[in-house]
Order: structure tokens, then C-alpha cells, then sequence
């Protein structure tokens, strides 16, 4: 990225303060507000980035942009901090030879959250500088221009919004921003430093996902996300009107997962947004959200895909903490978190083995019974000092708690081929085996009473043979509150969709 060189260019004749009291302002030329960039000329200026900014570049001149994160005025010097992305340095505007008074008092009237540009030369610290990601180096100004200015009534600080939540609920001694300020006013929120390592880390999981397939075989594929029938039945479904009928968002690529794999495309992943119109205002729930869904044929036994998926994850486990050990500690910094803890091969357990557990403790549950979100945690923490992992798989559900399309277990009638996956005591994956067989398939869709006309084309595609297959699908945003302990789904949506949340 690059701008124009006051001084030399005609595109930047500056908006000074003034002059000093004896005449012309001679540091005129080298500060200021720039005309409007649009893109009239091309400027040869290499831009360096603030993370970029070390002890090798010491005494060398260079340019920065970023924004102006809080400044200090003390007389002949004004303190600046520069935040680009996560990374911050302190620039200092100090009067001497290239300095003028006026230059000085103009660094006093930018507003916070302005982009400016800088020019000055990269020095040692004296003393480590605590309140910036960079503590052994700072800049001494030579030139300044605002780029871009904010207005100067901001609706949050970053400051605050990069202060820690209250994890007491005993009320904090600083400001701090409430999550709905945060969510009303998104675009100055996610510049916060642990909000842009965030957003890399999920961008991580999204890659290390893709990677680790690709390498296994897979291929991706893109699904419908308009569709004629509700995908996973019952009634949270989001209608919309199709020209002269009714469809409806996609609340899972299931289907058309399972109809790749009829025609023979063998291992297929998807990522895309998946729809949920249900009226729930959880620490987990959004109606609107990245699936990460994968299908898979196998040869005699779905437990090669339960192992295949419980190979992926722990594949983006240790890629998270190779690849994003710096941002994972700048998230750590504002959102304290234990390391997330896992062992290889993943941790499988049966159903009744869970229930089994969960009795241990006094938690009693019905062998048919689904797992409710409590004793999910109960047996989370239980499989965790047990175990010492915070993901492991629970296996052979039973199937009256499963959809229509999951395998029934060929030895107990009452229980199914099915499985989900736990990161810190929370679901994370819901998967089984798909049933395959036509008849089979026509008397589960007629047991939970669903209208075969509505999903006929998803019946029809296995009326001519389809291999064996098993699959899940994985909500990107809790896979990632959950791997950094963060509490809220709407921490890791970055501009979530929930009942009372539309805009921005």
C-alpha cells in the first residue's frame, strides 16, 4: 500500500496548523491532512509493517501507516501508540531540527482511531515499553499525515474494548464494553488486537480443515443453500418466498452430501453458511453459521469415518498450535484460557459407557434418553480428569434421538450408528452412518412421519445402488469458542445472526 511524499508531490499539498510566532512554520511540508487518495498517482513507497518493526531496523528511516490507538500530550513531545492489526508501537513527536511546535501541537488534535501515516526513524527504547507489542523499539517522528480522520466521538474506546470480560460477575473497576455495544458497533470492535487474531485463527481452522482432507482424498464440493424441503425435518427452518411457490434455507448440505456420494465422488467436504430457524438465545446458538460438513463412502465398517474425522481433528489441533502460537496468545491476554488438551488417537466412547460415567456422580438418564446440555458438561469434565482430553467421541447413540437417514445398530434395534464430538464438554459434531438402502430408508422417513413426496429426489438418488457412507457436519464458529475459551459463540461470529441480531 502506498501514499503520496508531501514535500514532493503535488497531490499532497498539506492543510497545516499554522505558523510559529517568528514567521513561517518550518517543519510546514511535513505534517498535516492529506487530500482525499484517489488513486490520481502512483507512489513509489514502501509501507512497513508495524509487526515487521524490530532492533535490526534501528536507525533506519522508514514509513508506517496505521491508526492512532491513544495519544499523549506532554508540552514539546506528544506520545503516540500505533496500532496496525494486533501489533502496536510508540511513535514519539518531539521538537528539534525537523520539529516545529505547531507540528507538535497538531499530533494533539488527531482523533483516535485516524489513519495516519508516519515517517520517522526506528530507535531503541530505553526501557521496555509494556503498553505495546513491540517494547524494544519505537519511532522518532520526522513526518505525519492523517490519511483518514475518525470522528472524534467514538461510540466505544478500543482501550476498553480490549480490556478482559468480568469473569465474577462481581462488576469491573475499568470500563468495559458490553457485548452488546460491541455488537452494535462491529467494525470498531473487531479492531481490537485479540479480535484480529481471532478471525486468523478461524481462518486456520477453515485451511488446516481443507488441507487435511485434500490430503486424505477428499474433494470439495458446493451444495444448494435454496432447497424444497426442510433438510433436517421439524420446524426450525427459515421459509422464503421462490417466485410463485415456497423453499427454504438450507439448514444443512445433508442431502446433497449423501447425493455426491451416490454418484460416486467417494469423500466430499463442503463449507458453507448453514441456516437454523430456532428462536434460541444461548452462548452457543446462532441462526445463521459456518458448516464445516464432510461425507464419506467406507468399505465395511463406518468406524473408518469416525476415525478419518477423529484424525481431522486432531490435525487442526496441532496445526492451531504450530501455525498460531503468537495470536493464540494475544487472544489469551484479554480472554485467559487453560491450553486446549487432547490425545491421539482420539478418545472414543460408547453411549452407555457415557451414561455409565455420568451415573458415578449421581446423574441418572434413561438408556433412550438424549444428552442434555448440563450433563454434557457434567461428562466433559469427567472424561477430561479422567482421561486428561477435552475432545474425545461418544458412540452408538440411540436411535430414537437421531434423524431418519441414521443407520439403526444391526445387533440392538434400539440403538443406531451414530456418534457426536465433544470439545470441552460440548458438542461440536453430529454424525453417523447414512442408511443407503431405499426400503430401509422409506420405512424410517414413514416411522417419523415425513412426507416422501418433499424429499423424493434425496430418496430416488439411492434407488440405483449407493456404497456404504457415514458422515458430520461442524459448526465453525463453536468449534473455535470452544478450542479458545471463549464463552460465546458471537465472540468468533464475526457479525453473528441470532434472534435479536440482523444488523450490521
Amino acid at each position: 500500500m502506498a501514499s503520496g511524499d508531501a514535500s514532493k508531490k503535488p497531490q499532497e499539498q498539506q492543510q497545516n496548523i499554522g505558523s510559529t510566532t517568528n514567521g513561517e512554520d518550518f517543519a510546514q511540508g511535513s505534517y498535516g491532512i492529506i487530500p482525499l487518495i484517489q488513486s490520481k498517482e502512483k507512489i513509489d513507497r514502501q509501507l512497513i509493517s508495524v509487526r515487521d518493526i524490530n532492533e535490526t531496523l534501528a536507525k533506519q528511516t522508514i514509513w508506517v501507516r496505521g491508526r492512532l490507538h491513544t495519544s499523549r500530550d506532554k508540552g514539546k513531545q506528544c506520545f503516540l501508540i500505533i496500532r496496525h492489526q494486533s501489533a502496536t508501537i510508540q511513535a514519539i513527536v518531539s521538537v528539534n531540527e525537523n520539529v516545529s511546535k505547531p507540528m507538535v501541537k497538531f499530533a494533539t488534535t488527531i482523533s483516535k482511531e485516524s489513519v495516519i501515516d508516519v515517517e520517522g526513524e526506528v530507535s531503541l527504547s530505553p526501557t521496555s515499553i509494556e503498553s505495546c507489542l513491540q517494547k524494544d523499539v519505537e519511532l522518532q517522528v520526522k513526518k505525519l499525515f492523517v490519511v483518514s480522520s475518525a470522528e472524534p466521538r467514538l461510540p466505544l474506546l478500543i482501550e476498553d474494548a480490549m480490556r478482559p470480560d468480568d469473569p465474577t460477575g462481581e462488576g469491573l473497576q475499568v470500563p468495559h464494553v458490553l457485548q452488546d455495544t460491541r455488537l452494535d458497533n462491529r467494525v470498531i470492535d473487531l479492531r481490537t488486537p485479540a479480535n484480529q487474531a481471532i478471525y486468523r485463527v478461524e481462518a486456520g481452522v477453515c485451511k488446516l480443515f481443507r488441507d487435511t482432507l485434500d490430503a486424505k482424498g477428499f474433494v470439495e464440493i458446493h451444495t444448494p443453500k435454496i432447497i424444497s424441503a426442510a433438510s433436517e425435518g421439524g420446524s426450525g427452518v427459515f421459509q422464503v418466498s421462490y417466485f410463485k411457490s415456497n423453499a427454504y434455507l438450507a439448514q444443512s448440505p445433508q442431502f446433497y452430501k449423501q447425493m455426491a456420494i451416490a454418484a460416486d465422488f467417494g469423500k466430499v467436504y463442503t463449507i458453507g453458511a448453514v441456516f437454523r430457524a430456532e428462536n434460541a438465545n444461548t452462548h452457543r446458538h446462532l441462526t445463521e453459521f459456518v458448516g464445516l460438513d464432510l461425507e464419506m463412502a467406507f468399505n465395511y465398517h463406518y468406524h473408518e469415518v469416525v476415525n478419518t474425522i477423529g484424525d481431522l481433528f486432531i490435525q487442526i489441533f496441532k496445526g492451531l498450535a504450530e501455525r498460531f502460537a503468537t495470536e493464540i496468545a494475544i487472544i489469551n491476554k484479554q480472554y485467559p484460557c487453560e491450553p486446549f488438551e487432547f490425545v491421539e488417537p482420539a478418545l472414543r466412547l460408547e453411549y452407555q459407557d457415557g451414561l455409565a460415567l455420568l451415573g458415578e456422580v449421581s446423574v441418572q438418564m434413561g438408556s433412550e434418553d438424549d444428552l442434555s446440555t448440563e450433563n454434557e458438561r457434567i461428562l466433559g469434565r469427567i472424561v477430561k480428569e479422567k482421561y486428561h482430553t477435552d475432545f474425545y467421541i461418544l458412540d452408538k447413540y440411540p436411535l430414537a434421538v437421531r434423524p431418519f437417514y441414521t443407520m439403526p445398530d444391526p445387533i440392538n434395534p434400539k440403538l443406531s450408528n451414530s456418534y457426536d464430538m465433544f470439545m470441552r464438554g460440548e458438542e461440536i459434531l453430529s454424525g453417523a452412518q447414512r442408511i443407503h438402502d431405499t426400503q430401509l430408508l422409506l420405512e424410517r422417513v414413514k416411522h417419523h412421519k415425513i412426507n416422501v413426496d418433499q424429499i423424493k429426489s434425496y430418496i430416488d438418488a439411492f434407488r440405483y445402488g449407493c456404497p456404504p457412507h457415514a458422515g458430520g457436519g461442524i459448526g465453525l464458529e463453536r468449534v473455535l469458542m470452544l478450542y479458545l475459551g471463549l464463552g460465546n459463540v458471537r465472540k468468533t461470529s464475526m457479525f453473528p445472526r441470532d434472534p435479536k441480531h440482523v444488523t450490521p
